[in-house]
């Protein structure tokens, strides 16, 4: 558990230095320039990833701390149709999808990892997903007090068509995770009570 621990610790850490730190990245890309901090920032993530995962793979027999009903796992595949949407569209220029939510990408990982909460009962499912969720929440009100203070601004509304691109590359994603992906990934098929 202590490595899963380290591992959440570190990935949301470098995805929360803008909130945290807000000078630090400013500073770093002063000395190292935009290409140098997006490197280093890019093999940071990816090395903490790497690490969360290992941990979680670690930690995955942990002591249940609850036993979810059956139909948790129905609404988690519901919920992930709509994650998987707006993790699409957030790719993808903007429609009424992105306008709406503002920010998609922020948006799927809180739904991502709510669903996960409520059809996961072992502490390190918990601990995984409720620091995802809270990571969301807290990167959201960051967000919120960027565009207000004018330091970022919202993508422009481009074409509906987007939208209708998000729906169905969301919902082929989603059919494939629940139908063969998940399991090879995760080594858990959604689809298996």
């Amino acid at each position: 558990m202590s490595l899963l621990i380290l591992g959440i610790v570190l990935f949301l850490g470098v995805h929360l230095i803008r909130v945290v730190v807000p000078g630090f990245r400013r500073s770093m890309i002063s000395s190292l320039g935009e290409p140098g901090w997006k490197i280093g920032y890019s093999i940071a993530s990816i090395a903490t990833l790497i690490l969360l995962i290992y941990g979680f793979g670690q930690a995955r027999d942990a002591t249940p701390i609850w036993s979810p009903p059956i139909w948790m796992s129905h609404i988690t595949i519901l919920l992930m149709l709509f994650a998987l949407i707006c993790l699409v569209a957030s790719l993808l220029p903007a429609g009424h999808i992105a306008v709406r939510t503002k920010h998609p990408m922020v948006l799927s990982v809180k739904i991502w990892a709510f669903a996960h909460l409520l059809s996961n009962g072992d502490g390190a499912a918990m601990l995984l997903f409720a620091a995802f969720l809270a990571w969301g929440v807290i990167t959201r009100i960051s967000l919120k007090r960027r565009e207000r203070a004018g330091e970022i601004s919202l993508r422009p509304f481009v074409s509906a068509k987007y939208d209708l691109y998000a729906i169905v590359i969301g919902i082929v994603v989603w059919g494939l995770i629940i139908w063969k992906l998940h399991g090879w990934i995760i080594g858990v098929s959604p689809l298996v009570m």
